[in-house]
């Protein structure tokens, strides 16, 4: 693995604190920005240029909901885990909407923030077990024909259930016996069809258009 870039947006001094050094303890790690807010967001992120970004939700002036839609708008790669108290549906499918890649409950930061780091950059979508369940029952709900109106496939629909388990390409080929190429084609039409420009705002909008 190279090594990985890694800004953080927390207004708890402590907590922040506490983030950076779990980050730059991490062999192939490393804090390149440490921020109270996200108000300068378009620019710290221009001029550092992070593989990853710790995002809080609720930070003064500008809040983390804003923040993940601001960097993706600079540049889509750049992986936004956020990182917070909130489990509600709606700052979750508002996050997920704005483009965040995975969504860590701050209880289980000491657990779970490394290991999440390290899925995101492999392409995975990391989420607390609380927070997936939470996804999982917005599967279950009865499924409407939204499908049938973007002329999403059955083995669309299959790619972004399994995208929105937090698969990776190569993982979601091994399961269908097709080839990372293959995905990334699925993927390309999918985000056509639904308007959108990656794949966790096509994951947002699938479940709330109940396409899965």
């Amino acid at each position: 693995m190279k090594n990985i870039s890694v800004a953080i947006y927390e207004d708890n001094d402590k907590l922040r604190d506490v983030l950076k050094m779990l980050v730059d303890i991490t062999e192939d790690f490393h804090v390149n920005g440490s921020y109270t807010n996200c108000r300068n967001v378009r620019e710290e992120t221009l001029n550092s240029r992070p593989d990853v970004v710790i995002m809080d939700i609720d930070m003064p002036g500008c809040s983390g909901i804003d923040g993940v839609r601001m960097i993706k708008e600079i540049d889509v790669t750049i992986k936004v885990i956020m990182h917070t108290v909130f489990d509600d549906d709606e700052k979750l499918f508002a996050c997920l909407s704005n483009g965040a890649d995975g969504y860590l409950l701050k209880r289980d930061t000491s657990v779970h923030l490394i290991p999440a780091i390290r899925d995101v950059i492999e392409g995975g979508a990391p989420m607390s077990p609380g927070i997936a369940r939470k996804v999982l029952t917005a599967f279950h709900k009865p499924k409407q024909t939204a499908h049938t109106e973007y002329h999403i496939t059955e083995r669309e629909q299959q790619v972004l259930l399994l995208l929105a388990r937090g698969f990776s390409y190569r993982m979601i080929g091994i399961e269908y016996s097709i080839s990372p190429e293959t995905v990334k084609r699925h993927l390309k039409n999918i985000y056509q069809k639904l308007h959108v420009q990656c794949g966790p705002e096509a994951v947002a909008k699938a479940i709330r258009e109940k396409i899965i």
